[in-house]
């Protein structure tokens, strides 16, 4: 697991600072992407020579691919790409404005999939490698009052489980990885919320304010543990197309599917009202 080169998007806090934190211990190279170098001033002073920080915002996607190519020719190979960089917006969808809603997607989206589609031929290059997606368990269970977080997750999700196929014949693997809810800045310090309306107060899209208010509880993840399971994931044969993160995460996933296929198998008799009779 050693002596590998990493870059990794968003590790001024959270499961990117973490996975780079444990990683540099471990003796490995990181290309970590920050929009704040004071961030990180403890790991660029004590990991000089391994620490590579790079000024980055993914909504720059011109940026994305100049940083991918200059890295690619500075370390020669990346063994790994870690698409981490994101936040959540909540809120009603109503209570959106149009920038917040354009922003989300281009960090979130958009931003990792320009980062994976200029990863991609210097991977297949070098002759393989490993892409991991951060993603949630929010890419398959949709709660009220985070339908953009959603929509960001479940569409890069989609996105990255055809690439997965596409890709395979190159050696290239890629995971989605799909944490719970973690003590982290991205729920209790970087989480944006939009401009709250009256006629939401009651209604379960505001069910998220007592979820930020670290006060009223807290979530259940451990960030240490969850970034040591990330990269661990990387000794794994095949790459997993999936990976799931805290309990509560995997119970609420495996619950949703369950109903949906339940759903979906209601309609056997309607889909097949729509097709050709046999031998039209």
């Amino acid at each position: 697991m050693n002596n590998r080169t990493w870059l990794i998007t968003g590790v001024s806090s959270g499961f990117g600072y973490e996975m780079t934190r444990q990683l540099l211990q471990k003796g490995n190279k990181v290309i970590g992407t920050v929009r704040n170098k004071s961030k990180v001033a403890d790991l660029i002073e004590k990991y000089p020579e391994t620490f590579s920080c790079e000024i980055l915002d993914v909504t720059d996607f011109p940026a994305i691919r100049n940083l991918v190519d200059r890295s690619f020719v500075k370390f020669g190979r990346i063994d790994v790409i870690i698409s981490n960089a994101g936040y959540g917006l909540f809120g009603a969808a109503e209570e959106l404005s149009d920038d917040e809603v354009n922003h989300i997607i281009a960090t979130n989206l958009t931003g990792s999939i320009q980062l994976i589609r200029s990863a991609i031929p210097h991977l297949r290059t070098q002759g393989g490698g490993r892409i991991i997606q951060i993603s949630s368990y929010g890419g398959q269970v949709a709660f009220p009052g985070n339908s953009m977080y959603h929509a960001t997750k479940f569409g890069i999700e989609g996105f990255c489980e055809s690439v997965a196929q596409e890709v395979e014949a190159f050696n290239i693997g890629i995971t989605l990885v799909e944490p719970g809810g973690a003590r982290t800045e991205f729920r209790y310090g970087s989480a944006q919320v939009a401009k709250l309306m009256t006629e939401y107060e009651g209604n379960p899209a505001h069910n998220f304010l007592n979820m930020l208010d670290a006060s009223k509880s807290l979530a259940p993840g451990d960030p240490v543990r969850m970034a040591a399971r990330i990269i661990e994931s990387v000794e794994l044969e095949p790459a997993p197309i999936r990976m799931i993160l805290g309990s509560h995460a995997l119970a609420s996933t495996i619950s949703t599917l369950k109903a949906r296929v339940a759903h979906y198998e209601k309609q056997t008799e309607l889909a097949a009202s729509t097709d050709f009779p046999a031998g039209e």
